[in-house]
């Protein structure tokens, strides 16, 4: 794959031996970000676990203090008041039966998904369409729940969710480019807090093993996974 002009240049900031602390790894993301648009900043994840073991499997959400930068187009599986507690709440699609055949027959034109738990008997149908993509509801993440205006309301706000996939990796976005640098870093702590607290006391040696930020179409800056507190202030003991 041809690389573009820019790429190029962007990659020759980073020193891919280097492990940047976070606040100069988003510095540098915004400075080597390729798109005319605003990019999605996001970091990847790869985690001292094996998800094959129930008991080591990583999955969580958090709401970001800043938020995504993105408003999520939210689904809700529900009918009656709790149907019209959605919609009030700004739900993008609400339904039952109409809807669950709709998204059976391919349609994905949503971000998140959200059910109360006497439809999750029909929503629990869609695990090949939805389960692939990290849709399907679950109570862990709170997406299956009688308070549906809470979760369309938190997932409006911010709220992301996490999985780690079949190869030990996570993935999460922190915002977008146009962000100053502390809201991103603020961001990125929030999340990294919640994935050490979420981390599986049957899990052995390190933990996170590998992090890297990147902006969309961008190249990847290595991320040192060992530095978890004070973010803000731990590039001056990058020297």
């Amino acid at each position: 794959m041809k690389r573009s002009k820019s790429y190029r240049a962007a990659v020759e900031k980073i020193d891919a031996g280097k492990l940047y602390a976070p606040l100069e790894a988003v510095r540098l993301a915004k400075d080597t970000s390729t798109t005319k648009y605003d990019a999605t900043v996001e970091v990847a994840m790869r985690l001292g676990v094996d998800p094959r073991k129930a008991d080591q499997m990583v999955r969580g959400t958090v709401n970001l203090p800043h938020g995504t930068g993105k408003t999520a187009r939210v689904l809700v599986f529900a009918t009656g008041e709790r149907a019209e507690q959605a919609t009030a709440a700004g739900a993008d699609y609400v339904g039952s039966d109409e809807l669950l055949d709709k998204v059976a027959g391919g349609w994905l034109d949503f971000d998140s998904v959200v059910a109360t738990p006497d439809l999750m008997g029909k929503v629990g149908r869609l695990g090949k369409v939805l389960g692939p993509r990290g849709l399907m509801p679950n109570p862990k993440t709170g997406t299956v729940t009688m308070d549906v205006a809470k979760a369309v309301s938190d997932i409006k706000g911010g709220k992301i969710e996490f999985r780690v996939d079949k190869h030990a990796n996570l993935h999460f976005i922190i915002g977008k480019s146009s962000f100053d640098e502390a809201k991103l870093v603020e961001n990125y702590g929030a999340a990294l807090e919640e994935i050490l607290r979420l981390k599986p006391s049957a899990a052995k040696g390190r933990y996170i093993q590998k992090a890297t930020l990147t902006t969309t179409m961008g190249p990847g800056i290595p991320l040192d996974p060992n530095r978890t507190r004070n973010l803000l202030a731990e590039e001056e003991a990058q020297a």
